[in-house]
C-alpha cells in the first residue's frame, strides 16, 4: 500500500510535534487564554510522542534499536521543550 512504510513510521514522532505546534497556534486564536479545551490535546500529544518512540525502539532489530534509542534521546527533549512552549502559548495570560 505505502511505498516506504518505514519512512512513515519514522516520521510519526516529528509529525506529532508539528501537530502540537499547529494546535497551539490555532487554539490560541480560537479559544480564550487558559482554556481547558485548548490544553487537553496538548496533554495527550507529548505522551503520544513518547509512546511512538518506544514503539520504534521495540520494533527495530539489532543495531537499529540503538539508532532508535538515540533518535528518541534527541527528539524527546526537543519535543518536551516544544510542548512546554505550546502550553505556555495556549495559556496566554491565563497563568
Amino acid at each position: 500500500m505505502f511505498p516506504y512504510p518505514d519512512a512513515y513510521r519514522l516520521m510519526a514522532p516529528p509529525l506529532t510535534t508539528v501537530a502540537m505546534v499547529l494546535w497551539a497556534i490555532i487554539a490560541a486564536l480560537l479559544f480564550a487564554p487558559g482554556s481547558a479545551f485548548a490544553n487537553y490535546p496538548l496533554f495527550i500529544l507529548f505522551p503520544l510522542v513518547l509512546i511512538q518512540h518506544i514503539y520504534l525502539i521495540w520494533y527495530a532489530h539489532g543495531m537499529g534499536r540503538l539508532d532508535q534509542f538515540f533518535y528518541a534521546l534527541v527528539h524527546g527533549p526537543l519535543a518536551f521543550v516544544v510542548w512546554t512552549f505550546a502550553i505556555m502559548h495556549v495559556g496566554g495570560k491565563g497563568f
